[in-house]
């Protein structure tokens, strides 16, 4: 049976926020409309708003509360919210596919065996499904520039493992709940290390500091290990042989 989805909340966060929430759970509608409305907000420049941002399945707005009040956004945004289906709106313009070489398996990404046999698959079947998959940045978030991607199929609704990794790499590609996380940086982890990648998301010696915002989408296509280390020789810039192209609708 499909959920029907919640009627959007709109709730005040600390003294200055207000957040719009459009399920209790990630799903690609909620994401797709918490993408949609704040697309929808920068486009308006409400006066007194100063931030925007979403996560999973919500939409936070910061506010200037010497210039406008709680209840004058909250207005706006009933009319806003009023005026459209959000968990079909169209997904924000300006949006980018990026194209990144991973190694799937072998001794970079030593999970990906026990991933496919979780979710029912042999080694070949999981990293063809992995690899073809186009999944979205749904968020950005736990660490500076890093990405939530999905989502995937319900094939991979797996869950987290009961005792934490110590440390993956930079650029570790990890699974669980039907969602990926390509790690910013070396980090202890609670899901699985399925690939790995040169892709820096964090650049901070950069003008753009973070490569990837939320509503970009990303393909993880398979190469060798020694096509990896190719690529890390060369990687300045740190795209990883990552390959950008703009997205259309």
């Amino acid at each position: 049976m499909t959920l029907k989805p919640l009627v959007p909340q709109v709730r005040t966060v600390g003294i200055d926020g207000i957040l719009v929430t459009f399920a209790d759970k990630m799903s690609e509608d909620a994401n797709r409309a918490a993408l949609a409305l704040r697309s929808e907000i920068e486009n308006l420049n409400w006066n007194g708003v100063e931030e925007t941002s979403t996560s999973l399945a919500s939409t936070y707005i910061r506010i200037d509360t010497a210039k406008v009040t709680h209840a004058d956004i909250s207005n706006l945004l009933r009319q806003v919210l009023d005026a459209r289906d959000w968990h079909n709106a169209p997904l924000p313009s300006g949006r980018k596919l990026w194209r990144v070489p991973t190694v799937y398996g072998t001794d970079l990404a030593p999970q990906l065996d026990e991933t496919a046999k979780v979710a029912g698959f042999t080694p070949e079947e999981a990293i063809a499904r992995l690899s073809r998959t186009r999944v979205r940045v749904l968020t950005i978030g736990f660490a500076p520039g890093q990405p939530y991607l999905g989502p995937l199929g319900p094939e991979f609704d797996i869950p987290r493992l009961k005792d934490l990794t110590p440390m993956v790499p930079e650029g570790a590609l990890v699974l669980a709940i039907s969602q990926l996380v390509l790690f910013s940086g070396p980090k202890p982890t609670g899901w699985r290390h399925v690939g790995q990648t040169a892709f820096r998301c964090f650049r901070p010696e950069a003008e753009k500091s973070f490569a990837l915002n939320p509503g970009d989408e990303m393909l993880f296509e398979p190469i060798t290990k020694e096509q990896l280390i190719e690529i890390q020789s060369k990687n300045s810039d740190g795209s990883g042989g990552a390959i950008c192209e703009d997205i259309d609708a």
